[in-house]
């Protein structure tokens, strides 16, 4: 999924976070795949756009946007910390097989008190779904 550039350096959550030419690189990479890659997918494809860039510059990048909450780091079981640009509530599902990670919506109108017994006074401050198996059709 490719991004207007100039869009994606606008999105609200990117205020008051200088943008440096290589977060701008980093961030452009995470938006126009957003196919959850580690740190080191990361830097090869800004090596690609920004043959300077060392592997602790984008870490660092990284760590900034996810800082800032404009992306989110995501871990799956022992591998490594994967990125997604994906803010909205939403799950992951990791085909196994493939290593593939996608993006599942919260369908609409379904709050988690339907699906679970939260404790009384519970208050939900961060949501991790992710669902483990394999895709038929890969």
């Amino acid at each position: 999924m490719k991004s207007n550039l100039s869009e994606t350096l606008h999105h609200p959550k990117l205020e008051g976070l200088r943008m440096t030419r290589q977060r701008s690189v980093v961030y452009e990479i995470l938006m126009d795949h957003r196919d959850h890659p580690t740190a080191g997918e990361v830097f090869e494809r800004a090596k690609r756009k920004m043959p300077s860039i060392s592997l602790a510059t984008v870490y660092n990048c990284l760590e900034a946007l996810v800082q800032h909450g404009a992306v989110k780091q995501v871990n799956f079981e022992r591998e490594s910390s994967r990125y997604c640009p994906n803010l909205t509530e939403h799950g992951h599902f990791h085909d196994e097989e493939s290593g593939l990670i996608i993006d599942v919506p919260l369908k609409q109108g379904v709050t988690l008190s339907d699906l679970l017994e939260l404790p009384e006074g519970a208050q939900i401050e961060n949501l991790e779904i992710t669902l483990r198996g394999k895709l038929s059709n890969h």
